[in-house]
């Protein structure tokens, strides 16, 4: 019979697919998202897309987190179960503070992020009293700890409340990239680092498509507040084609490799790399939804430099992030994806006409992109698989 730390560790016989509560998990940062797009949009200068990107990197590190909790422990445990729960609440805590996380609910935001670490370090260091795998779980404890007093105190102090953020956001980044190292703990191994790498893969892939669906949500919303004029219609048509070509450039083919991936590589290197360069897309999907929001509305209104900025800098953002995924991935650089950066930044500061034909433009390089990333894939199996 498994002892109890036993009990609570994931076992090579556990389900890979993500469980019901990773799932229900995953709803609360579709709130989150929402949020922050509101955010961005009501604040479409640099100060604010700034500060909309503080408030995402911190409740993304609570998606991130958790899902390596969920990956190195076992989900059919009451452990894991309730401390997936809290994170739930907590994710969702910190999406109801977003709207003023940087004014007056600044002690909600940070005291939501920091309950969800301090839990879930604290429950599994308890619950692993006597396994080895418990010094991997007090050496996140304490960084968390740690990152847990700029957090509080910039709750608490406005006027310091984002360098101190932006200090505890540093913290909590790099110790997962270093192992976490702790005086009398020492750092965490390469095999403590080890993940599941399909249900890994499968996770990102899922919440992906919960930023997708923002956009797709976000497009319906704005495209339902309309008269439905042609071109609003073809507005919110353009912005449906850019997701599901997003989709496509995602799973296409890194996405579906980044389990065998993370099998062949580092963990330390690949499983946190990952997660970094899955923010900057997730970062490209909320401006584009926000880029949505304006096209669908406006779509006849000549583009000034922020709304072409949004519109384009969406897809940009993405593209940025995917091309530095597939290096991660396949250490190959896609020449297509950047030359579109190129296009997509230039286009960026010269373009300006209505907001229908910049969007038109975002789409249209995206689509161009698959295009060429779909001959380029069929080439190549051609030349490894000759008939």
């Amino acid at each position: 019979m498994a002892s109890r730390p036993e009990q609570v560790l994931r076992g090579d016989d556990a389900p890979l697919s993500a469980s019901f509560l990773e799932l229900f998990f995953d709803l609360a940062f579709v709130l989150a998202l929402s949020q922050l797009a509101e955010h961005l949009l009501h604040d479409l200068t640099l100060p604010g897309v700034l500060r909309t990107a503080l408030l995402l990197a911190g409740v993304w590190w609570i998606w991130v987190t958790t899902t390596w909790f969920a990956d190195w422990y076992d989900p059919d445990s009451p452990w894991v179960r309730w401390l997936l729960v809290g994170a739930s609440l907590g994710s969702l805590l910190a999406g109801v503070a977003i709207p003023q996380a940087l004014d007056g609910r600044g002690l909600l935001f940070a005291g939501a992020y920091v309950a969800v670490h301090i839990a879930r370090g604290a429950v599994t260091a308890f619950a692993l009293r006597g396994h080895p795998r418990q010094k991997r779980a007090l050496r996140i404890l304490c960084w968390f700890s740690v990152s847990a007093v700029p957090w509080l105190v910039g709750g608490l102090l406005p006027e310091w409340r984002v360098p101190l953020w932006l200090f505890a956001l540093a913290i909590d980044f790099t110790g997962p990239r270093i192992g976490w190292p702790t005086p009398r703990l020492g750092r965490t191994s390469r095999q403590e680092l080890r993940l599941a790498s399909e249900h890994f893969a499968e996770r990102y892939q899922q919440i992906m498509i919960i930023a997708l669906g923002e956009l797709v949500l976000v497009a319906g919303l704005s495209y339902a507040g309309t008269h439905l004029d042609p071109p609003q219609t073809a507005a919110f048509l353009l912005v449906f084609a850019a997701a599901v070509l997003i989709g496509l450039l995602y799973v296409t083919p890194a996405g579906q490799r980044l389990g065998p991936a993370i099998d062949r590589a580092d963990p330390a290197r690949l499983g946190v790399i990952t997660g970094y360069l899955h923010l900057v897309m997730v970062a490209g999907l909320v401006v584009t939804a926000v880029g949505a929001e304006l096209s669908i509305a406006h779509p006849t209104k000549a583009s000034d430099l922020t709304s072409a900025v949004v519109i384009l800098g969406g897809p940009t953002l993405f593209l940025l992030g995917r091309t530095l995924f597939s290096v991660a991935i396949h250490r190959r650089l896609s020449w297509p994806r950047v030359a579109a950066l190129f296009v997509l930044s230039g286009a960026a500061v010269v373009l300006r006409l209505p907001l229908l034909a910049v969007s038109a433009v975002a789409t249209g390089v995206v689509l161009t992109v698959v295009v060429l990333d779909h001959a380029g894939i069929r080439s190549y199996r051609r030349i490894k698989n000759p008939d």
